[in-house]
């Protein structure tokens, strides 16, 4: 732990966000291992996205963004409210510009028209709802020099969102793979597409770190700049993916959303 906490906080950020890149990757590898998956399991698994994201939107990045507000001295619900819907328009703006495409949609793509293959197209769809975790990431290991706390707690909350995130990259790596061995191509470029999907994350994990260390008046604004990014990733796709693939019922994909939820809030809780 100590060597960790000696490292300069753009490294650890980068580690964090390399760690959760490496967890979508064994996610993307279990297209070696199974052709096909039960659209259940897949809701299911996006629930538990779902559930892990939320409860990490609030514990680790809003709620410590509103403590470092106070102790600023700054009026905190305000601060919270204008990161978290500049996090959610960044998003949105995102989604009209860069050209993507969603599964299951009915090859309808989004963003500026492009004539790229649709296996870029679903790719480039995952990578842009990567962005905010690894901003996440970032942003909450650069907040360690600024906690009102000891230093110790807030790397291991930091720590910890990194290992949420983690959990629910793994079936989100799964869930992009094996549905794109069906697209034409063979199991290692499924996967290597899948694991791809995060590079971004320790790019902007390491982004989100210098960000908040260079110009800490900004670090309540970014976290719940993150949190509200994060947010609307859960709203406009992953909930939507979690029903739409429960074909038996959503109940699937609630209790998906309840189990990571509640993971979430138990590592954060407990040990952040």
């Amino acid at each position: 732990m100590n060597w960790f906490m000696s490292l300069d906080l753009w490294i650890q950020a980068l580690l964090g966000g390399l760690f959760t890149w490496f967890v979508t990757a064994l996610g993307a590898s279990l297209v070696f291992f199974f052709k096909n998956i039960s659209k259940n399991i897949l809701g299911m698994m996006y629930g538990v996205a779902s559930g892990v994201m939320v409860a990490a939107s609030f514990w680790s990045l809003l709620s410590p963004g509103i403590e470092i507000a106070e102790s600023q001295g700054k009026i905190a619900w305000l601060v919270a409210a204008i990161g978290f819907g500049l996090g959610g328009l960044f998003l949105f703006g995102a989604d009209k510009i860069i050209p993507h495409m969603h599964f299951g949609k009915d090859n309808v793509r989004e963003g500026l028209t492009t004539k790229m293959k649709r296996t870029i197209l679903l790719v480039f769809s995952i990578t842009l709802h990567n962005i905010p975790e690894g901003l996440a990431i970032g942003v909450a290991f650069g907040a360690i020099g600024l906690t009102t706390g000891s230093v110790e707690s807030a790397t291991i909350a930091a720590m910890v969102l990194a290992l949420g995130i983690g959990i629910q990259n793994f079936p989100e790596g799964a869930a992009v793979s094996i549905p794109l061995s069906h697209e034409k191509m063979g199991r290692f470029k499924a996967f290597m597409w899948g694991q791809a999907s995060a590079l971004v994350e320790p790019l902007f994990a390491v982004l989100g770190a210098i960000l908040v260390t260079q110009m800490t008046v900004i670090l309540p604004y970014a976290l719940a700049f993150a949190a509200g990014a994060m947010i609307y990733v859960v709203v406009e796709e992953l909930i939507p993916e979690a029903q739409e693939n429960a074909n038996s019922g959503t109940h699937y994909a609630v209790f998906g959303f309840m189990v990571g939820f509640i993971i979430m809030m138990i590592l954060d809780v407990a040990l952040g």
